[in-house]
């Protein structure tokens, strides 16, 4: 058996952990440069506020609801994942991170167990331990894992863990469920579904399997059979290295100076270097790319991207900012107000492979330095040691003016109680 477990409504649950007042309010948090709703309460999303709906569409009822608004605060929400991980981990050895807030957990060896109060204990514990209300579907499959979790959401708070097993209660909870909420079916694909007469999950389940296979592709019949509980989508406990290591972020403010672009671009190595070593591996080439405001038709418009490859494989922050100040020089035009800039790390390996120039100095002549580096901001709070290069003004950092304290990752702003 599979077991999806999702944190209800995340980044404003981890809002709520450390400021009480937002209980039984409604609350929004938005997206980068505090644009948009990317995380709502469920008094929000009863009100009618869509998920990536823009800040200024909403203000009037924002003011008429009483709406708490809050920029989002990855630090925050990144340590309470890590956090309700460590919790998953004490139930299974078996868990697959699906994405910051929810993971799949595999019980192979764990048939003695009653596996619903197994669930509602690992529930009760992050709840106890983190202040998280979680959300727990267990199912034969990934997919009918995922239809158990939105059955569990439906629940009272107290039970919020759901098992589909049987046959009945399989074709029961896929019978009035539309086939746009099953995973990996988008919004395209769910209206060519809808044309061919095919509205709820129990529909498709019950297609022909050869003929939608030759109509659409493999995946659509790995769908249709997970459905019937058979579990054909991998479960993959030890994910791929990435093969691209992107950092990219808009500007809270117009840059027109170099020295700010160099600065916010240093920013960006930075973060992607520390990827990279965390997942042992080394890069070979750096891509730069800067852009004006595409959506002001008022200002003169610029875009330009540039590869700048290192002599040799390495994942050595220096080596890095070195190739990405060449970039940025070439790349750079006076007379340009900047919105965004980024980096792309390409041409990844393992770090353990690595081909020597017999003419060059070896790349990884510093590793010492960057494992102590690492090892210093993983104690004290990211930033804590770091280039010059990055400065200290951050002029360029996007907007989050109403940010909730990092209370978890950094010591100046630890949750004090008075």
């Amino acid at each position: 058996m599979i077991a999806l477990c999702d944190v209800n409504n995340f980044y404003v649950s981890c809002e709520r952990v450390f400021n009480p007042s937002l209980w039984h309010r409604p609350v929004i948090v938005l997206s980068n440069n505090d644009g948009c709703a990317v995380a709502r309460s469920n008094e929000v999303k009863a009100l009618g506020v869509k998920m990536g709906t823009p800040l200024f569409q909403i203000k009037d009822l924002i003011k008429q609801h009483n709406i708490a608004v809050l920029s989002s605060n990855y630090a925050l929400y990144g340590d309470m994942s890590q956090r309700v991980d460590d919790i998953i981990a004490l139930y299974s050895d078996q868990v697959e991170n699906y994405s910051i807030d929810e993971c799949f957990i595999r019980f192979d060896g764990h048939e003695h167990l009653d596996l619903v109060q197994h669930g509602k204990k690992m529930r009760q514990q992050i709840w106890q331990w983190l202040g998280l209300p979680v959300c727990i579907g267990i199912a034969p499959s990934k997919t009918l894992a995922k239809v158990a979790n939105h059955c569990a959401k439906k629940l009272p708070s107290a039970a919020s863990v759901f098992k589909l097993e049987t046959e009945l209660q399989i074709k029961k909870a896929l019978k009035d469920l539309p086939v746009k909420e099953i995973w990996g079916v988008g919004r395209q694909l769910s209206k060519q579904l809808n044309d061919m007469g095919i509205i709820t999950a129990l529909q498709l389940r019950n297609t022909d399997l050869k003929s939608m296979r030759k109509r659409f592709s493999v995946v659509m019949e790995r769908t249709i059979l997970e459905l019937r509980g058979v579990a054909c989508i991998e479960f993959d406990a030890d994910p791929e290295k990435k093969k691209q290591i992107i950092c990219t972020r808009s500007f809270g403010e117009k840059i027109t100076r170099l020295e700010l672009l160099k600065e916010a671009l240093a920013y960006h190595v930075t973060r992607a270097c520390v990827t990279l070593r965390q997942q042992q591996s080394q890069a070979q080439s750096i891509t730069i790319s800067i852009n004006t405001n595409a959506f002001n038709a008022n200002a003169k418009q610029y875009s330009n991207s540039i590869t700048v490859k290192l002599p040799q494989a390495s994942n050595q922050t220096n080596h890095f900012l070195k190739a990405a100040t060449q970039g940025i020089e070439k790349i750079f035009r006076l007379g340009y107000e900047y919105k965004k800039a980024g980096i792309v790390l390409n041409n990844i390996t393992d770090a353990g492979v690595i081909q020597p120039n017999l003419f060059m100095p070896q790349a990884n002549d510093n590793d010492s330095l960057m494992s102590v580096l690492d090892e210093i901001n993983n104690r004290f709070g990211k930033g804590t040691l770091r280039s010059a290069q990055e400065g200290f003004n951050e002029d360029w950092v996007m907007k989050s003016e109403i940010k909730s304290p990092a209370y978890t990752t950094r010591f100046n702003e630890v949750f004090k109680v008075v």
